[in-house]
């Protein structure tokens, strides 16, 4: 069904916290680390936020972490989750360029979808949040700031989600870091 405003929402979300310790694992290469219990209890208030932010579709990376953020998070929100590839972890030795020539197409799509459905979330990892939120016009200081904010020079801390909206005809979008796991309202 298309929204009323025909606003473009899209969820821009880090996976939960990871099992950091499992150095035996490829953090980016598939399944990489597990989510810890910490882990899942990010996913569950991540899926109640999303349930209220009125998420239509959740996308994941085929990463372990972020699949099982997203499985978690969808269950509670009540939203199908499609696995995406091209969402995965930032690898080891990839270009800027070749990470936006797999995020492009993937965001392009979803900017198409959420104008016709309404918000949409995309679940992968730090890095790759960080290279979306430049693309879609975020200045370096800012991206900077948040990147000392959090740990491994991510963007927001884990499960937490950036919205990005814009509203039929704008130029620009509005950027915003919307949900940080444990100052969800009640906490």
């Amino acid at each position: 069904m298309p929204t009323d405003t025909q606003t473009v929402t899209l969820y821009l979300i880090r996976h939960a916290s990871p099992d950091w310790e499992r150095k035996d694992i490829p953090y980016d290469v598939p399944p990489g680390p597990p989510l810890t219990q910490k882990g899942r209890q990010e996913a569950e208030a991540l899926g109640h936020f999303l349930r209220n932010a009125g998420l239509r579709k959740l996308y994941h990376s085929p990463l372990e972490r972020s699949a099982h953020t997203a499985q978690i998070a969808a269950a509670l929100a009540g939203v199908p989750t499609v696995e995406k590839p091209e969402l995965a972890e930032w690898r080891n030795g990839e270009s800027e360029g070749e990470i936006q020539a797999r995020f492009g197409p993937v965001l392009e799509a979803c900017i198409v979808e959420s104008a016709l459905i309404g918000p949409i979330g995309l679940v992968t990892h730090g890095g790759p949040v960080a290279h979306l939120l430049k693309q879609l016009g975020m200045e370096a200081g800012r991206l900077a700031d948040n990147r000392r904010r959090f740990d491994h020079a991510n963007p927001m801390p884990p499960a937490g989600a950036w919205a990005a909206r814009r509203s039929q005809g704008a130029k620009a979008w509005e950027l915003e870091l919307v949900f940080t796991p444990g100052q969800e309202q009640g906490s």
